[in-house]
């Protein structure tokens, strides 16, 4: 393997795990730690396979579709599948991921910041996302080479002090099985699996630039994302087995908490006073690293699909940063609140839209449309009745 292609393979390893890597991604292990205690084993176990597992099959899939979403979704029909593939563009873009991520960074940093409003924050940051999203040529380096490894090692940090200097955890008498069932669920909430369908062009795109045309191209292309994503998904489930045992490990001192003032208060009891800085720059690069790829995944699909080319990325990605600016007014918890719902109905059907995708692609096997309904009914079903 020559080393331009094996730089290539990391670096868009680690753009990956930036890219995923998130508000949710943040919160989410901590908090499930912080309610799981010392059964944090089985409740991190069941968030592995929906926030890692899931997604990387995701990018699986529509790498067999050499990333093109509007084939992918089209499988339950023109119309349905348009439809709820902007509905997924519009969660993980302007009307949630990303004005979460703005959020999150704002809870954290007003710590350290007196006297910052939320709305003046949102306006920096969405300022910050438009210059590294303009160009989108450049989005692969700089999320690759310049910001994750900042961000990893910010997280490192946090992780093994607060690991080593952690206290032993308390015990919680709910049973292993209801905690490995919530971290399922928990795993949702992530938004990874859109987010992992609708990131492959870009992903593909770096990858077809290390393969000369030759025979078995397609075969070359899915070995090469592949490797990418053993680098992004290891990255991803250190991390939050990390960050759910330090939760679960410091969960006496966290009670009462909002989830997103969990890593600013880790950060304070683990490093202390000045260095918890540190919580506050590993936030901001996640956030800014997530919030980026999603404004330039968002902005292409407006560009192309909704508006077929009528209205320029420059205007799209402009559009974008509006509408995330106003939600991510609303703050984390308001944002939460309104994508939970929405979440654990349409995600379970997705799984399922993907894993048929994935066997038509792999075993010829033609039927989506059914087993995707039934799954969504099953979804709805279980919400409101349950």
């Amino acid at each position: 393997m020559s080393h331009s292609k094996t730089s290539t393979i990391i670096a868009t390893g680690l753009a990956m795990f930036s890219m995923f890597f998130g508000a949710g991604n943040v919160v989410f292990p901590l908090a499930l730690g912080q309610i799981a205690q010392d059964q944090n084993l089985p409740a991190i176990t069941g968030l592995l396979i929906t926030a890692v597992g899931v997604p990387f099959f995701g990018l699986a899939a529509m790498t067999l579709f050499n990333g093109n979403y509007t084939a992918f979704f089209s499988r339950i029909g023109i119309v349905p599948g348009f439809l709820f593939a902007l509905l997924l563009m519009g969660l993980i873009g302007p009307f949630g991921a990303m004005p979460r991520c703005i959020a999150l960074s704002y809870s954290t940093a007003k710590t350290f910041l007196p006297g910052v409003s939320l709305p003046f924050f949102s306006f920096f940051s969405c300022v910050v996302i438009w210059l590294f999203t303009f160009k989108k040529n450049t989005i692969i380096d700089s999320l690759g080479y310049v910001l994750t490894p900042l961000l990893l090692g910010s997280l490192a940090i946090i992780i093994f002090k607060g690991l080593w200097t952690a206290p032993e955890a308390p015990q919680n008498p709910t049973a292993a099985f209801k905690l490995f069932l919530q971290g399922l669920q928990d795993g949702y909430l992530f938004m990874d699996l859109p987010g992992a369908l609708f990131f492959s062009s870009v992903i593909i795109a770096c990858m077809r630039t290390t393969i000369v045309a030759e025979e078995n191209t397609q075969r070359k292309l899915i070995m090469t994302t592949f490797k990418a994503s053993v680098i992004g998904a290891s990255l991803l489930a250190l991390v939050y087995i990390g960050f759910s045992y330090v939760s679960s490990f410091h969960s006496a001192n966290l009670a009462g908490l909002p989830p997103d003032e969990l890593i600013s208060t880790l950060a304070v009891q683990i490093l202390g006073a000045n260095a918890a800085l540190v919580a506050c720059l590993a936030v901001a690069l996640a956030c800014l690293t997530t919030a980026i790829a999603l404004a330039a995944v968002f902005a292409e699909f407006l560009h192309n699909d909704v508006t077929m080319g009528k209205v320029n990325y420059q205007l799209s990605l402009l559009a974008t940063l509006i509408i995330a600016f106003f939600v991510s007014t609303l703050n984390f918890s308001g944002i939460a609140a309104f994508l939970f719902p929405i979440l654990t109905v349409c995600y379970p059907a997705l799984i399922a839209l993907t894993a048929m995708n994935f066997l038509y692609k792999t075993h010829g096997i033609e039927t989506v449309k059914m087993p995707v309904l039934i799954v969504l009914l099953i979804s709805i079903g279980t919400y409101f009745w349950m």
